[in-house]
């Protein structure tokens, strides 16, 4: 399983063929209800967003992807990643904790160009 950050996202939508080739070999992608705030933030900013808009939801809609929603545990995890990353000194954008803990509950792999994920333990990424 494969978990998007915004940035792969923006990558794929720009064509970045690691990208395309690391999710047509994923048998499921999640997209964080976070990334896609981050998202629709940068569609309506910019100027195409009727266009983003649209290529987001044919993308939600492939099959095998879907938006991984915060529930009550992905709080909780939330919280001990803050208290870890402020014991090691290493904090990261409150955005990307929670994109972590969203990793931390599913079990899923990281795409992300973000290097400071490395500083939260059990989060495997892959770059691109």
């Amino acid at each position: 399983m494969i978990i998007l950050d915004t940035n792969a996202y923006s990558a794929l939508a720009n064509g970045n063929e690691n990208v395309v080739r690391i999710l047509e070999k994923a048998e499921q992608v999640l997209v964080p209800s976070v990334v896609l705030g981050e998202l629709f933030a940068g569609f309506y900013i910019g100027h195409h967003t009727e266009q983003n808009i649209h290529m987001l939801e044919l993308f939600l809609s492939k099959p095998g992807v879907r938006c991984a929603e915060i529930t009550k545990n992905t709080a909780e995890r939330y919280g001990l990643v803050i208290t870890e990353l402020r014991k090691q000194g290493t904090p990261i954008p409150t955005n990307d904790v929670w994109i972590a803990a969203t990793v931390l509950e599913t079990g899923g792999r990281l795409l992300s160009r973000d290097n400071h994920f490395e500083h939260v333990p059990g989060v495997f990424r892959t770059g691109f």
